[in-house]
């Protein structure tokens, strides 16, 4: 248990699927995790699994591509886990080559932390963010999520110093 918080529930799974407003566009979509803001209840994130509809490749020699990402806060551009307020990020390639042939690379951050681990994120805001973006795929792209965790009440102090490093770390 981090230090500041105590548990206020047992564990809680929370899935959804965000699909594409339109192929190749970014969209994202809220959360809402519920929290009781005066009691400074916060949501801590102990694993997180990501899936993303596989990229359609068109025509040779043309990259596709489907990111998907889970953040703490709203986000204009695609997340990835260089950003501190993303929690965890996908992304899988059909990387086009000459003559029809495709190779496809997934590359996706941890998703369940090391067992050494007490978690791997905190949620002091009332929600979460997830989106998904496609690169030249002629069909919308989606993400399913599955994120384990936990509610839990902070000090005082802990708490505002969580929100303010969460808010801080948002995306312009």
């Amino acid at each position: 248990m981090p230090h500041g918080l105590k548990a206020s529930s047992g564990q809680i799974i929370i899935s959804g699927r965000v699909d594409e407003s339109a192929a190749n566009t970014f969209t994202q979509q809220e959360v809402d995790l519920q929290l009781n803001v005066l009691d400074r209840e916060v949501f801590v994130v102990t694993a997180l699994d990501l899936n993303v509809r596989c990229p359609e490749p068109q025509q040779s020699g043309i990259d596709v591509q489907s990111k998907g990402w889970v953040s703490t806060t709203s986000r204009s551009t695609v997340g990835s886990i260089s950003n501190s307020n993303v929690l965890g990020a996908i992304r899988v390639t059909a990387d086009g080559h000459a003559g029809g042939q495709y190779v496809l690379l997934d590359s996706s951050s941890i998703q369940s932390p090391p067992t050494n681990m007490d978690y791997m994120g905190i949620i002091s805001t009332n929600n979460f963010w997830a989106g998904i973006k496609g690169d030249n795929n002629n069909n919308e792209m989606f993400i399913e999520y599955r994120m384990y965790g936990y509610r839990a009440r902070a000090t005082a102090d802990v708490y505002a110093a969580l929100v303010q490093s969460e808010l801080l770390s948002a995306d312009a």
